[in-house]
This record gives structure tokens, C-alpha cells and sequence, in this order.
């Protein structure tokens, strides 16, 4: 699944459920811990039989240091899963673990049990900071991550052999002096997706964050967009759009990719999705990636998948001993090579060394976010798209939109 697929959740309004019973004791021996546990999931492995195998598998390695407990991994469709889980929650059929990403998190945090107690202090450690980041809501881990992705920028080979350009862009000053030079050989700098269907986290909110802003305050209880940074990110958009140096086809529309400039190999660079998503238009050849763009700060989207214990479940710590198990670091290695996705372990290394595209994707997984962690930063986003689209088609100023969007977004956010 694409990033972009990934990112693309609506956050449930999730029911409180019942806390189940059993406390953690956090000491059990594997013999000593008994129960059973359900799990569901999603096809993050992309062909079927090899994910249900990889489960099976799991499974039956799980079941050998804990003969005591019974597994169920539940394999759902992505379409409507957050519609699915709720409706289970509010119904009391919920699994006793989810696979989630961080902006799912918020949503359901009143019906998640930290996972904190139930990994020990080694495995925790182990983690890439930004990835504990990435599932810590209020100083709690509403999960155990189990995969990264790292959406930075990829730029073609073959547009920047034509124009004679040896050098790749590292500044947002770097595309403002060749953007001239790439729009007289009839190549767009970058693509741009402005339609507000698509996710901020992979077109604006890279740049607000390279200016060193931020949607939210520390605390969620404000956005702060409509800041320096935020004109500041806003206005270079602006001004590459006013001078022809990125197509107009992709700021109010989200056409099928293969229709774009951007996979008939028209446009030098881009950041909204992954790399490996454009080698069957640009050839694994052409197909360089390079690490974010750097303005005030270096940083780029990226998501982090994770297992989370939801607080219905009966046996926590047979679903502790679960999520344990699986996200150790070797065990969850094997899932991200499958699935094709980057390591969220200090201690794995490189999965993909000599690969041109993961191997160089997963050197910046620590220079990502997954974006803001609260309960309304959908809902903030949909007042905020329109208002940056306005400003690419010419209706308002940088300032003027972000201010109109920072007042529509008082409702939001509680």
C-alpha cells in the first residue's frame, strides 16, 4: 500500500468501551500467561497468501513460548476500517489489537490501553525516537510500532540529464535558481497536489514544517499554521506557481497518476509520495532519492504502522505478550522486508542496503514525522486545504488564507 493510502484515514468518534478485566503485571513467565487473543489487521503485505502465511507462521512460533494462549489474526480490506472498528467498539465485538497509524490514534485513545508496561525497557529503547513519537499521546505509547515509511524527495535522472543539470535540489533555494532553467527545457520544478482531497501531510505540511512551523501548539489547543513559517511555506508555494514552475493540473483535481505530467516524465522532482511509486513511469533508473528538503529545518512526512491494545481486551497480558513478540526488532524486520516498508529498530540497521530505492529511503526515516497527534487534525485539515487552494488559484493572499482558515479551525478544535 502507498503511503498515500496510508495517510488517507478518517478519524472515528469512538465509543468508550469497557477497560475488560486483568491488570498487567508485567512479570509473567510465556508458560504462565494464559488467554486468548484476536487480532485484526489490513494488507499491509500487498499479496494476500504470502501475509496470511506470514501470520500463520507467526503464529505458530508465538504459540511455542506461549502454549498457553490462543491467536486469531483477522486479515480486513482498508475500505472503511475505521468505520468497521468503531461500529465493533460501540457494540462490545471489538479485537483485542488493532494495526493502526498515528493519526488513527487520537480517535481511539480513550479505548486504548498503553502499551508502556507491557514492552520491556530494552525494546523500548530500541526504537528510533521519532517513531515513539509517532504513537505517544499525553506521555503514554498508545502503541508498539512495527514499520516506518519515509516520504522525501524524489527527483528524475533522465529530466535533469536533459537539462544538463549534474546537481539535485537540498534547498528550497536550490528550486527557486533552477526552477528557470527547468521551465525553458518544458519541465516542471515539482508536482504539486493542491486538490483537498489529498492530504496535507504529504503536500503542505512538509514545507510548513521545513520553515520550522507547526499546525498546533505544544498542547493541541491552538493551531498555529497562520504563523511566520506558515506565510512563509505558503508564499514560496505561491511564488513557484506564479511563475510557471509547477503545472496547474494537479492544484484543483486529483486525476489518475499515469495522467499527469508527473508520470509522463515531465517534471523534475517531487515530495507527496514515495519514490518506489514512480519507478514503473520513470524506470528504477531515473528514479533518485534524495533526502528532504531543507529550509529552517530538514524534515519530511512519514507514517509509522503499530499494534495497539485496545482496552476491551480480556487478557492483556496474553495481548501484551502478543505485541511484544511481534514487534521484536528481528520478528519485525521480516514484516517490513515482505511488505516493502522501512524499519522503526535502531538495532535492525539496514534492511535494504544497495537498494537505490529503500536502501536510500530508509537513511532518512529519523528525519520524518507523522504530524500532529490530535483528535481534530482531520478536521483542521479540511478547513485549511480549501484555503491554500485558494492561494494557488489566485483568490487570496498567503496571509489573508491562513488567518481565514486559523479562525474556521476555532470551531474544531475543543
Amino acid at each position: 500500500m502507498t503511503s498515500a493510502a496510508l495517510g488517507a484515514v478518517m478519524l472515528a468518534s469512538a465509543c468508550g468501551g469497557d477497560d475488560g478485566g486483568g491488570a498487567n503485571t508485567g512479570s509473567a513467565e510465556p508458560g504462565e500467561v494464559e488467554g486468548s487473543v484476536t487480532m485484526w489487521t489490513y494488507p499491509v503485505i500487498a499479496d494476500e497468501t504470502e501475509h496470511r502465511n506470514f501470520w500463520d507462521d507467526t503464529i505458530a512460533a508465538f504459540g511455542e513460548e506461549y502454549p498457553n494462549v490462543d491467536v486469531e489474526v483477522e486479515i480486513f480490506p482498508w475500505a472503511d476500517r475505521d468505520q468497521a472498528l468503531s461500529t465493533a467498539i460501540a457494540g462490545n465485538s471489538a479485537p483485542d489489537v488493532v494495526y493502526m497509524i498515528p493519526d488513527q490514534l487520537p480517535g481511539y485513545a480513550r479505548n486504548i490501553e498503553p502499551i508502556d508496561g507491557y514492552l520491556d525497557d530494552d525494546a523500548k529503547a530500541d526504537y528510533l525516537p521519532n517513531a515513539i513519537e509517532a504513537v505517544t499521546i499525553d506521555g503514554e505509547m498508545t502503541a508498539a510500532p512495527i514499520l516506518a515509511s519515509a516520504v522525501t524527495l524524489t527527483c528524475n535522472k533522465e529530466v535533469f540529464d536533459d537539462v544538463g543539470q549534474s546537481e539535485y535540489p537540498e534547498t528550497w533555494d536550490d528550486l527557486r535558481e533552477m526552477a528557470p532553467e527547468f521551465k525553458d527545457a518544458g519541465y516542471d520544478m515539482f508536482a504539486y497536489s493542491g486538490d483537498v482531497s489529498q492530504t496535507l501531510n504529504l503536500t503542505f505540511y512538509p514545507l510548513l514544517w521545513q520553515a520550522g512551523g507547526d499546525v498546533f501548539n505544544d498542547d493541541g489547543s491552538e493551531v498555529t499554521f497562520n504563523s511566520e513559517a506558515g506565510v512563509e511555506a505558503l508564499t514560496f508555494l505561491q511564488e513557484m506557481v506564479d511563475g510557471g514552475y509547477v503545472s496547474e493540473d494537479m492544484l484543483t483535481s486529483n486525476p489518475p497518476v499515469e495522467q499527469t505530467k508527473l508520470a509522463q516524465g515531465e517534471v523534475a522532482c517531487e515530495w507527496h509520495s514515495e519514490g518506489k511509486n514512480l519507478v514503473e513511469f520513470w524506470g528504477e533508473e531515473n528514479t533518485v532519492i534524495l533526502p528532504p528538503l531543507t529550509n529552517a529545518e530538514q524534515i519530511a512526512y512519514g507514517t509509522v504502522g503499530s499494534l495497539a491494545m485496545l482496552s476491551s481486551a480480556d487478557d492483556k497480558d496474553a495481548a501484551g505478550a502478543w505485541i511484544s513478540f511481534v514487534t521484536e526488532a528481528e520478528r519485525a524486520a521480516e514484516y517490513d522486508e515482505a511488505s516493502g516498508f522501512l524499519p522503526v529498530k535502531e538495532s535492525t540497521g539496514s534492511l535494504y542496503e544497495g537498494d537505490p530505492l529503500l536502501g536510500e529511503a530508509e537513511k532518512y526515516v529519523d528525519l520524518t514525522t507523522v504530524g500532529p497527534l490530535t483528535e481534530e487534525a482531520r478536521e483542521v485539515m479540511g478547513v485549511l486545504a480549501p484555503e491554500i487552494q485558494a492561494v494557488l488559484i489566485g483568490e487570496k493572499e498567503p496571509q489573508q488564507a491562513l488567518d481565514d482558515a486559523a479562525a474556521a479551525a476555532e470551531a474544531v478544535v475543543r
